[in-house]
C-alpha cells in the first residue's frame, strides 16, 4: 500500500525542519556557492525543463486556459536564463543572517541587542508560474530557511523537474537534503494538510489569485503572509502629460496582463475626460484591450461596455480594463482605497504636491508617480528575486526578498546581573 497524502506531507515537513537547523548555521560562502551552482544547473538542464513545461502548456491549453494566464506558465530558454540570473543576483545580495540590527546599554550595564535569524521553514503555495519554484528556493536558501514548494496542477511537471535540479545542485554544494522540496502531487488535500503543519512550518506564503489566498487564510493554522492579488489603478490628473500617460497605461496594462502588478483600472479627472478618454481608449483597443466604463465614460465613448459594481473589485488578469471618470484626486484616492487590493497604484501628474498627497493617502504597498505599476518587483527594486509581494501590513509589505524572510532574536549580555 502506498504512502498516504497525510504521511507524504508530514515526512516532507519533518525533513524540512531537520534541514532548517543545519541551514541556519551554514556560512554565507556555502550558500552562495550553492546558488551559483543551482543557476548553472538550470541552464545546463534547460531542455529537460522545457520538455516538462511543454507537457504542462499543452495540458493547460487543452483545458481551455486563457492565453494571458498561459503566458505565466510558458518557459523558454530566455526565461530559464532569467531564472538563473535571479539566483546569481540573490547570491550577490548581503547575507541577512547574523546581522546585528541594533544594540543599546541599559543604566544597569546590561547590553541588549537584536540579531537577524532565519524564520525556519517557509512553505509557498502558488499557482501557474514555474519561475516561482526557482525564485523562492533561492531566496529561502540565502536567508537560511528550508522551503516547501506546492505549485498548482498547471505547472506540476515543470515544478517537479526544476525542484529536482535545484535540490541536486544544492546538496552537491553542501546544503542539507530537505532544504528544497517540491510537493510532487496536485491533490488539493496535500495543500490543506500543509496548511495545518504548525509544528514544522513557520510561515506560509500564498502566491496567486483571490480564491487561492482566501482558501489559505480560511484553512491555515500556520501564520500566513498574504501576497499577490493586484487590482491596480492608474489615476490621470487634469495637468498630466497626456502622451506620457498613455505610454504608461499601455505598458501597465498590456506588457504582461496576467501579472499581479498589471493595471486593471483607469481613473481620469473629469476636466480632461472629453479629450483624453477617446485617445487612451483608442490606444488600448489598438492593443486588443476590452474597455469597460462608468456612465460618464459611456457618454464620451458610447461603444464602451458598461462597467458593473463587480468590475471595480475585479482583478482581470487579462486584456480588460475598467475606466471611471472622477471629480478629482480625493475621489480617486477614496475609490482606490475602497476597491483596490493594497498592491500597486499610480498617479500621472505634473504637480509635486498632488503626487505627494496621493502617495501619502493611497493605502497600498507601492504607490507610483509618473511610472508604470509593472515595476513592483523585487528585481526591479534592486532586492534580487522576490518570494512574493506582500499586500498586508504585518512583518513585511511589498516585494519580499532575503531580509524579509528573517526575524529578530534578542541577545542580552550581562556580568552577573540579577533582577532586583
Amino acid at each position: 500500500m502506498g504512502e498516504s497524502i497525510e504521511d507524504l506531507v508530514l515526512n516532507i515537513c519533518k525533513k524540512a525542519k531537520e534541514a532548517s537547523y543545519i541551514l541556519a548555521r551554514l556560512p554565507t560562502e556555502t550558500k552562495n556557492k550553492a546558488l551559483y551552482n543551482m543557476a548553472d544547473a538550470l541552464e545546463d538542464h534547460a531542455e529537460e525543463i522545457l520538455e516538462a513545461n511543454r507537457i504542462d502548456v499543452e495540458t493547460s491549453r487543452a483545458r481551455g486556459v486563457k492565453e494571458s494566464l498561459l503566458d505565466r506558465l510558458i518557459l523558454n530558454k530566455s526565461r530559464i536564463s532569467k531564472m538563473a540570473q535571479c539566483l546569481r543576483e540573490v547570491a550577490e545580495l548581503p547575507d541577512p543572517v547574523g546581522e546585528i540590527v541594533k544594540t543599546w546599554v541599559r543604566p544597569n550595564g546590561l547590553i541588549i541587542g537584536q540579531i537577524r535569524v532565519p524564520l525556519g521553514v517557509v512553505a509557498v503555495i502558488y499557482e501557474s508560474r514555474p519561475d516561482v519554484t526557482s525564485d523562492a528556493a533561492g531566496i529561502c536558501l540565502k536567508s537560511g530557511n528550508a522551503v516547501i514548494l506546492r505549485g498548482g496542477s498547471d505547472a506540476i511537471n515543470s515544478n517537479v523537474v526544476i525542484g529536482k535540479i535545484l535540490n541536486e545542485a544544492a546538496v552537491k554544494s553542501g546544503i542539507p537534503d530537505g532544504a528544497i522540496q517540491v510537493v510532487p502531487i496536485t491533490d488539493r488535500r496535500a495543500a490543506i494538510e500543509l496548511m495545518k503543519m504548525r509544528d514544522y512550518v513557520d510561515v506560509l506564503i500564498p502566491r496567486g489569485g483571490a480564491e487561492l489566498i482566501r482558501a489559505v487564510i480560511e484553512n491555515a493554522k500556520v501564520p500566513v503572509i498574504e501576497t499577490g492579488t493586484g487590482n491596480c489603478h492608474i489615476y490621470v490628473e487634469s495637468d498630466a502629460d497626456q502622451e506620457m500617460a498613455i505610454k504608461i497605461i499601455i505598458n501597465a496594462k498590456c506588457q504582461r496582463p496576467g501579472t499581479c502588478n498589471a493595471a486593471e483600472k483607469l481613473l481620469v479627472h473629469r476636466d480632461i475626460a472629453p479629450v483624453f478618454l477617446p485617445k487612451v481608449i483608442s490606444a488600448l483597443r489598438a492593443h486588443g484591450v476590452e474597455v469597460r466604463g462608468c456612465e460618464e465614460t459611456l457618454k464620451i465613448v458610447p461603444d464602451v461596455k458598461p462597467a458593473t459594481e463587480e468590475d471595480w473589485y475585479t482583478e482581470y488578469l487579462d486584456l480588460i480594463i475598467g475606466v471611471k471618470v472622477v471629480s478629482g484626486i480625493d475621489e480617486a484616492i477614496a475609490h482606490i482605497n475602497k476597491y483596490g487590493t493594497k498592491h500597486s497604484d499610480a498617479i500621472i501628474t505634473s504637480d509635486f504636491n498632488k503626487a505627494l498627497h496621493f502617495i501619502k493617502n493611497v493605502d497600498s504597498a507601492a504607490v507610483y508617480w509618473n511610472a508604470s505599476t509593472r515595476f513592483t518587483d523585487g528585481n526591479q527594486y534592486g532586492l534580487g528575486a522576490e518570494i512574493g509581494i506582500s499586500t498586508q501590513k504585518l512583518h513585511a509589505r511589498g516585494p519580499m526578498s532575503v531580509q524579509h524572510l528573517t526575524t529578530i532574536k534578542y541577545f542580552i549580555l550581562g556580568r552577573g546581573h540579577v533582577r532586583e
